[in-house]
């Protein structure tokens, strides 16, 4: 993916009216700042009340701990979405070079969210599936239906994972060339784990546990406000937005065809191997 963005031409192409420069209109420049806001506020929405109930099951020893690497992606990730939304300030305030210096954050918390996120998938399943197994009879059967559920959800953890390192190497590569494309693409990788968020909106009409389709609509529908400001001011699709959908579509509908079959339970067995 970064050969591809390396590739992408940087000369003779449109005015990008959305790149955050002087001349764009001021508006051009906030709605980043307002889609920054959106996103935190749908991971705030999604996890604040699930993780008070989760954290209310703890202390009454209803369910185990949790483990340090959960602290630590949280951690991660909220530090992102911090710094995505103060990115967007900058440059709607005019401090596109403290924008550029502060930027070099993002080479260190990108990576450190994919490997904790490799980290975080593994130790979530094994706590649930030791409990399934060696819990007391209780636990168990409470546990057991979980990790078929848990191995479905891999699927969706995967997925997240490697498009949003894919979609956010090839911002990082365009961020000296292509304003335009580094901006936009920041955003797309940022709205593929907001399914998680999504996923614990229990009062939201869902698809989930039987298939995770709803789950993309619902992604994609947190980015209608870009794509549809950005068509509205372009009269056009930008290039970003086919580089997404490319890979984006392809990987949802393979989850939805591995979903619950038995030869992908199987497969995570070995993955996790147990």
């Amino acid at each position: 993916m970064a050969t591809v963005a390396g590739e992408l031409p940087v000369g003779g192409r449109r005015d990008d009216h959305l790149s955050g420069t002087p001349r764009a209109h001021s508006a051009d420049r906030w709605i980043f700042v307002a889609m920054a806001m959106w996103f935190i506020g749908i991971v705030l929405v999604g996890f604040i009340p699930d993780s008070m109930m989760k954290v209310g099951m703890v202390r009454a020893g209803a369910r185990a701990p949790f483990p340090l690497v959960l602290h630590v992606h949280a951690v991660l990730m909220g530090s992102f979405l911090l710094l995505l939304l103060a990115q967007t300030l900058m440059v709607a305030t005019g401090r596109c070079a403290l924008h550029k210096q502060v930027g070099v954050a993002a080479f260190v918390l990108v990576p450190a969210l994919v490997v904790v996120g490799l980290l975080l998938a593994p130790t979530m399943y094994y706590q649930v599936w030791g409990g399934a197994h060696f819990g007391p009879p209780q636990v168990r059967a409470a546990l057991a239906p979980v990790v078929p559920l848990l191995e479905n959800i891999l699927l969706l953890q995967i997925n997240a994972g490697v498009l949003f390192a894919a979609f956010m190497t090839i911002a990082l590569r365009a961020r000296a060339t292509h304003s335009g494309l580094h901006k936009r693409m920041v955003f797309l990788a940022t709205a593929v784990p907001l399914g998680a968020a999504i996923d614990r909106m229990s009062w939201l009409p869902s698809s989930m546990p039987a298939n995770p389709w709803a789950t993309d609509a619902y992604v994609l529908a947190a980015l209608a406000p870009l794509f549809v400001w950005d068509v509205v001011r372009h009269r056009r699709i930008h290039q970003a937005y086919v580089l997404f959908l490319g890979l984006y579509v392809p990987a949802a509908a393979l989850v939805i065809v591995a979903w619950d079959k038995p030869w992908w339970h199987a497969a995570a067995h070995r993955i996790m191997g147990v």
